[in-house]
């Protein structure tokens, strides 16, 4: 990707300890606000990005030029409504888009590549919660995330239980599947199989392994998308002629539509940041991390501190199924915390909690008022 654009950003003032037992110096947490913070600092809001998210979530992408992944969802008089919230959505630690990463320099002046530790998702909230701390935000009125940063607000709320009077977790899951480890590594290695990776020291070099990064992307799009979906958008109609070319260029509207979604996205994201977050969401387990059970991750919340969860699955979500949200519930039921749960039918897969889902809205605004 090319030289990004100065992020707003806020460096730590203590070194970040990890799980892998290294820490990370002079951190740098890149992130966008909302809406007025009002004088209690009652009204925060904390929306965590998903894999290949930024913190530009309601302004506009200053690479791509695009509108905010959730434009959507968060503004004036929307479900998330920046007239009564001051919303906060920070780039995680390990990603590009302005937090420190492997593409960040490191003390001896040259990036860390693969010389980055590996991280984890608690990993990021732990960079999260010390940003709030340097704003001087104690408890959050809703954490909020779909995907992996569904991942990050279930892990604040076992980790930091009293961060947040609300979490909404939106199409996630307690912990990665092998099917989910699986299709990561089948991108992790199309990078790496890329000659231009160069064991991740490829910055500064005239090529980066875009044609790596780009398959991994393309792999991993299929499943945010339902077999439905795929089939009504393309089914299986030619590109841009009539009849089958008998070669390997893009026949189909869907292998053309993977391509543009391949290409696009080495323009707006780094392959070693791929690595690494993608590894960072493998080694997610909550139970795992709590001793082997779940609902102990969730011990905190037993209605002493008046924590609320709200749970959203979708019906065509084949990423992250409805079963993993009920488990999640299960276990929020077994700890005596307050939780609502709600499948919603929408064709999009797991996509579908960043599209047109007018009834996912209600929801956000009902959770987010009562």
């Amino acid at each position: 990707m090319p030289n990004p654009p100065a992020f707003q950003s806020l460096m730590l003032p203590n070194p970040l300890p990890l799980d892998g037992g290294e820490s990370l110096s002079g951190v740098q947490i890149a992130y966008e606000t909302y809406g007025e913070l009002s004088p209690d600092k009652s009204n925060a809001i904390l929306i965590c990005h998903a894999l290949t998210g930024d913190q530009f979530v309601a302004s506009t992408h200053p690479v791509t030029g695009k509108e905010g992944w959730w434009m959507r969802m968060v503004g004036p008089g929307k479900p998330i409504d920046t007239d009564r919230f001051h919303v906060i959505c920070a780039n995680v630690i390990g990603s590009c888009i302005g937090s420190t990463g492997p593409a960040s320099t490191a003390d001896d002046d040259a990036p860390y590549a693969m010389r980055f530790p590996v991280i984890t998702i608690r990993d990021m909230v732990r960079g999260l919660v010390a940003l709030l701390d340097q704003m001087d935000i104690e408890r959050l009125h809703t954490v909020i995330g779909g995907s992996m940063g569904g991942m990050q607000a279930l892990s604040l709320a076992a980790n930091w239980p009293e961060r947040a009077d609300r979490v909404l977790a939106i199409a996630t899951t307690a912990r990665h599947s092998a099917q989910n480890i699986a299709f990561h590594e089948v991108g992790r290695q199309a990078i790496m199989a890329d000659p231009a990776w160069r064991d991740g020291d490829y910055y500064g070099e005239a090529d980066a392994p875009d044609a790596g990064l780009a398959v991994a992307r393309m792999a991993a799009h299929i499943t945010y998308l339902s077999e439905d979906g795929l089939t009504e958008k393309f089914g299986r109609r030619l590109q841009d002629r009539d009849a089958k070319g008998f070669g390997f260029d893009a026949d189909f509207q869907v292998e053309s539509y993977l391509r543009y979604q391949g290409s696009g996205f080495t323009k707006r994201f780094d392959a070693n940041s791929y690595l690494y977050i993608t590894r960072a969401m493998d080694y997610f387990d909550l139970a795992e991390e709590h001793g082997g059970t779940l609902a102990q991750a969730f011990a905190g919340h037993d209605g002493g501190n008046g924590t609320r969860f709200c749970l959203v699955s979708f019906d065509t979500d084949w990423l992250y199924p409805t079963s993993e949200s009920r488990h999640i519930v299960h276990a929020l039921n077994a700890a005596g915390a307050p939780v609502s749960f709600v499948e919603l039918s929408a064709p999009y897969g797991h996509d579908s909690f960043l599209l047109d889902v007018p009834a996912l809205d209600r929801v956000v605004k009902g959770f987010l008022d009562g």
